[in-house]
């Protein structure tokens, strides 16, 4: 029976010993200074390796950056509500207000970083005017993407919309001219754009950038035609409402912000990602 109790507590004393070395070791790291834990949702790219780039100096500001990659646009926000996550970077405004509405959630936007221009390709056709009349668009099923890609549209002189609607509620009914008789096809989820694309499927097709980047396509280079700059689509730091005012979330915006990020964003996508500072 002493033998046994004093295995137990030798045991113990060494479990002990272990987890004060765990604690330690991250104080050391930082000179005797905990680190903060905040934990980010984030698509695999542009998001996610912006994120890895601000990291370090994060680090240096007392900040332990853990960051989660999501390839859809639905779990980020159920995870964020769930308090999974501290805040996640994928969306736009008026994609988390349309969620919100949709889910009852309570988010807040906790900075603007950067804008990703949606981009027309086509394995057809190397021009924009070279689209022929009844030619076939394939576009995200989200219905929350439709305003925004019937407005570039809009802009880009194939469509005109309908007078007097909500700019975040456009739909395909809302096309009141249509010269060359365009036709949409809206059954694909976002992230299979550039498998369909590289298959040849229609004529063109309109691709979200973080899905064409993560596939290899710029969209400045491989697209026939670029969406106009929309500051109205910036991508967020989006965090439960209250939070966005918390020291750390504050920290990590003025750092995404920041011109060492900046730079890296301009060198890296070469205009396919815009950053912004607000």
């Amino acid at each position: 029976m002493k033998k046994w109790l004093g295995a137990l507590l030798a045991l113990t004393l060494v479990l002990a010993l272990a987890a004060c070395g765990t604690s330690t070791s991250k104080d050391n790291a930082q000179g005797g200074k905990k680190l903060t834990k905040l934990v980010i949702g984030a698509s695999n790219v542009p998001h996610a390796e912006i994120l890895k780039e601000a990291q370090p100096i994060l680090k240096e500001k007392g900040i332990d950056l853990q960051i989660k990659t999501f390839q859809d646009y639905i779990m980020p926000n159920k995870a964020l509500a769930s308090k999974e996550l501290d805040a996640n970077y994928f969306q736009t405004i008026p994609y988390m207000e349309v969620q919100m509405k949709e889910n009852g959630y309570k988010f807040a936007n906790a900075g603007g970083i950067h804008i990703e221009p949606i981009a027309v390709y086509s394995k057809k056709y190397k021009k924009l005017e070279d689209l022929p009349n009844g030619a076939t668009l394939i576009m995200s099923n989200s219905v929350s993407d439709h305003p925004r890609l019937l407005r570039m549209l809009e802009k880009l002189g194939l469509i005109k919309l309908k007078q007097g609607v909500n700019p975040q509620e456009y739909d395909i009914k809302d096309i009141v001219e249509n010269p060359k008789n365009l036709k949409f096809d809206t059954n694909y989820e976002a992230s299979l754009l550039p498998k369909i694309f590289k298959n040849g499927e229609g004529d063109a097709v309109l691709i979200n950038s973080n899905y064409a980047i993560d596939n290899g396509l710029n969209p400045k280079k491989d697209g026939i035609a670029q969406e106009p700059i929309d500051p109205n689509y910036v991508n967020i730091i989006a965090v439960r409402q209250g939070d966005e005012n918390k020291p750390a979330i504050k920290t990590l915006v003025d750092v995404l912000h920041s011109k060492k990020i900046q730079d890296f964003i301009l060198e890296k996508y070469k205009g396919a990602v815009v950053p912004v500072s607000k």
